[in-house]
């Protein structure tokens, strides 16, 4: 991972079209963000990081030869700090859930604004999730398991954790994650201080090799946790909203 006040991120570029990773490349660049390497499709992907160690990957998710997902996953699986943010042009989609499931830090639709793209890279390589805990969770009622499905109905792969691990309290907490809570709406949820709320996020993280909220919210989904129309509000169901733009959220 990079040292943040000595360097900028290091960033390899997945898509299959030429002008994607043109227009990507020219974004971060002039935003001080060193574009070190690119791939035309997901094979290419996982050889560039392993040639050239980035801090992030953007990663188209449908590719020639090796989609991103596949991709990512290899990536994740690896001994690395890297982190991905998955690409795409609709922000609810199934692959994008699966990313998550896989330990993406988060997505983008290809729309996105230079400035946000380039705020993007940067927020996930400080190690945060790029998505609010609001939008994953809409994102996971749509398409964890047992929710209802549209489109194909691809299934996809459960993040499996074993949650005998956590302590009651660590439960608790992991519990209103996934329904969206963050650090101060858990503190005054359980009358606890700030620091403590950190305390137990990241003990959780370490217990169940999480590396992000995202990732959380997911696990808190498919462990049955959290049930599909579950909201922050004392587990009301959760109004029916459209998917909306993303959001960084503190975390």
């Amino acid at each position: 991972m990079t040292t943040h006040a000595e360097s900028a991120p290091r960033v390899v570029i997945a898509d299959d079209q030429e002008l994607v990773r043109t227009g990507f490349r020219l974004i971060l660049t002039a935003r001080g963000i060193d574009v070190v390497g690119e791939a035309g499709d997901g094979a290419e992907a996982v050889a560039a990081v392993r040639r050239l160690r980035p801090d992030v990957v953007l990663m188209d998710i449908r590719m020639p030869v090796m989609d991103g997902l596949d991709a990512a996953r290899r990536i994740l699986a690896q001994a690395t700090d890297c982190r991905v943010i998955m690409l795409t042009t609709f922000d609810l989609d199934h692959y994008v859930y699966a990313a998550l499931a896989a330990g993406a830090s988060g997505f983008l639709l290809k729309d996105v604004t230079p400035a946000h793209l380039a705020a993007a890279v940067r927020l996930v390589d400080t190690g945060d999730a790029l998505l609010a805990p609001s939008i994953t969770r809409r994102l996971v009622e749509r398409f964890a398991p047992g929710a209802p499905r549209t489109g194909s109905g691809l299934a996809t792969p459960a993040v499996h954790r074993d949650l005998a691990a956590l302590t009651p309290r660590e439960r608790e907490v992991l519990t209103l994650m996934g329904r969206g809570l963050s650090n101060t709406e858990l503190a005054r949820e359980l009358t606890l201080s700030e620091a403590t709320v950190k305390t137990h996020v990241a003990r959780i993280f370490g217990k169940l090799t999480l590396r992000d909220r995202a990732q959380a919210v997911v696990l808190a989904y498919e462990t049955g946790l959290v049930s599909p129309g579950e909201s922050a509000a004392d587990g009301n169901p959760a109004a029916d909203g459209s998917a909306s733009r993303k959001r960084r959220h503190s975390g």
